[in-house]
């Protein structure tokens, strides 16, 4: 009879949805053989599983230490460094990961640690190596063009936006890329695509604004604003007549109205603002990518780890 080891008993466990079980047993390998797979193993499933990022960092530090040939603990290693923030180092793992082997996650999270370092030139450059079709990570990759000036080439991958793609970024977000480049006819386009569908917020009702006054439609811009403050009222009033309990307390409540009423008063005030030319910078906040780095598992058709 075939004789199954310790992790591939964890992966299966894993597999039916049984955590706590493939937790032990992931705890069990560890107490075995402290090695890169077990290390690595248990590192990710604390990270994933149980979001205890700093054990998880504490074992795929140890794995890395053996000097592994895979790239699996340095992709790791990386995205929880940038989990902390430490960027430089994060960065340098990054590129370890990818010299052994290149993929997706480790490209996009190196444009992570570049953007945040201030390359952006450097970080549109990793971005486009790991984008999709229509996503945020091509999305990154172009606020990273505009950032570094290559405006032309933002200009041509923000024309290869297709709304039909299941990883399409959104209406909005695509019409705020349009609004930063000064194509303020096109943005017109998508904010008017997602206007009924998105959640009004200040943030991007703003650009909206400054974009129809660019193109000298003040009338309509005083007119959407309007619809925002209504909606923003009806949102207030039913707020306030909300009854208040132990998960939403009194005290939540009245932070909510609060910013609500800060809303309202931000409409108010938004076409004095966007005519005066004071408009929020557009800023990205990259997030970070995480994939599969279990050694043996199944579902992603994973080798074990083997000792040379």
């Amino acid at each position: 009879m075939f004789n199954i080891n310790t992790n591939q008993k964890a992966i299966d466990q894993l597999e039916k949805n049984n955590l706590q079980e493939a937790m032990k047993l992931f705890k069990k390998a560890v107490l075995e053989r402290r090695d890169v797979q077990s290390l690595t193993n248990l590192a990710w499933m604390y990270l994933h599983e149980e979001e205890d990022v700093q054990a998880a960092l504490v074992l795929v530090t140890e794995a890395i230490e053996l000097e592994p040939y895979s790239h699996f603990p340095y992709s790791l290693y990386g995205e929880l460094l940038l989990r902390y923030e430490r960027f430089e180092e994060a960065l340098k793992y990054l590129l370890i990961s990818i010299s052994i082997e290149p993929t997706p996650e480790a490209y996009h999270n190196v444009g992570v640690a570049k953007y945040y370092l201030g390359d952006s030139a450097e970080a549109a450059k990793y971005f486009g190596l790991a984008a999709g079709k229509s996503d945020f990570t091509l999305y990154n990759q172009v606020e990273c063009l505009i950032d570094s000036g290559q405006t032309d080439e933002a200009k041509r991958i923000l024309g290869t936006f297709d709304e039909n793609d299941e990883d399409f970024i959104g209406e909005i977000d695509l019409a705020e890329l349009y609004a930063e480049l000064g194509l303020f006819e096109e943005a017109i386009i998508w904010f008017e695509k997602g206007w009924e569908s998105y959640y009004k917020t200040p943030d991007w009702i703003v650009r909206f604004v400054n974009a129809l006054f660019k193109t000298n439609q003040l009338n309509k811009a005083q007119i959407l604003i309007k619809e925002a403050i209504q909606l923003k009222e009806e949102e207030l009033c039913k707020v306030r007549e909300d009854e208040t309990d132990e998960d939403w307390t009194e005290l939540d409540k009245q932070e909510q109205v609060r910013e609500l009423m800060d809303e309202i008063k931000e409409y108010e005030s938004m076409i004095e603002r966007v005519t005066e030319g004071v408009l929020p910078a557009l800023k990205i906040e990259p997030s970070i990518e995480g994939g599969c780095y279990l050694f043996g598992c199944q579902r992603h058709e994973h080798d074990e780890y083997k000792h040379i």
